[in-house]
């Protein structure tokens, strides 16, 4: 166990040495990010823009849905699609001076629609002011990480739920269509090789993991790990919300929740505060969505 540690602080990343020296902007763009520092959490809104209908993976507990009111409080979960013109619209609607960040959460993958950059792009024209952010699975991130930083983007938040070939194949069913061994090994490949290119272009990353325990409860150790090593910064550890295929497939209690967050920040900062939000939610997360 000691030499475990001991090799966690000699790994410490050049990237991760980076952001502890990043220039005097880096602190006000957590300082004032909701989902990233919990005292901005009460304080800060942010909007998610849901323009990226399409996804390139299939998850086992996702169930997209778009045209869902707002009783329905969950990831992948929209009232309707907006285009980037009208996204701006929206944004413009409810501007103000506790509206942060703009963000994109789907309500598929951001990064597999194009209009995820039309948008970005647009916003950073229109509203300079606001911190641009996206949530990906990771799978094309190193692939637009410079494109993210030209727009703009500031924050990232990668959904890595496991780190090992064989998991991925038990919780999602397929990447781009296919799924067997190989496929499992470059997604694991790709997103941690996606967190390490941000952090190259000084964009700071986020990790999210669902708690799904009966198969990777004993692996967000391994996951904090790794991701730490590429340069993330915060994990974000969600209990599974029992949907889709995995519908039977039992959510963690809160002590199981508490472990794993506890046991994940001896080696990366823990956000604990993660409302699971739709990929239209506007307002300020610890208020209620409500300015």
């Amino acid at each position: 166990m000691w030499r475990w540690f001991n090799s966690l602080s000699l790994r410490l990343s050049d990237n991760l040495k980076r952001f502890i020296k990043r220039e005097p902007e880096t602190p006000s763009v957590i300082l004032h990010h909701p989902c990233f520092e919990e005292k901005a959490h009460f304080k800060y809104g942010r909007i998610h823009l849901p323009v990226a209908e399409h996804c390139n993976i299939q998850c086992r507990y996702c169930s997209r849905d778009i045209g869902i009111s707002y009783h329905s409080y969950r990831p992948a979960v929209a009232k309707e699609i907006l285009s980037p013109e009208k996204a701006v619209e929206k944004v413009s609607s409810i501007m103000r001076k506790d509206l942060k960040v703009a963000g994109i959460a789907g309500p598929g993958e951001p990064l597999c629609n194009e209009v995820t950059f039309k948008t970005l792009s647009l916003i950073h024209e229109n509203f300079p002011e606001l911190l641009l952010c996206v949530s990906t699975n990771g799978l094309l991130l190193s692939e637009k990480a410079e494109l993210l930083a030209d727009l703009g983007v500031k924050t990232v938040t990668v959904t890595v739920n496991t780190v090992f070939p064989e998991t991925v194949e038990k919780i999602y069913a397929h990447i781009k269509g296919k799924m067997n061994e190989k496929v499992a090994e470059t997604f694991v490949k790709m997103q941690l090789k996606g967190i390490e290119v941000c952090t190259d272009y000084d964009i700071l990353v986020k990790v999210n993991s669902i708690l799904i325990p009966e198969i990777n409860k004993k692996e967000l150790e391994e996951v904090a790990f790794s991701v730490r090593e590429r340069g993330a910064i915060l994990q974000n550890i969600t209990p599974l919300i029992p949907l889709a295929e995995f519908s039977r497939v039992r959510s963690p209690t809160c002590e199981e929740v508490q472990t794993a967050r506890d046991t994940c920040e001896r080696i990366l900062p823990q956000f604990r505060l993660c409302k699971q939000c739709r990929a239209d939610a506007v307002g300020i997360p610890g208020k209620g969505d409500t300015f």
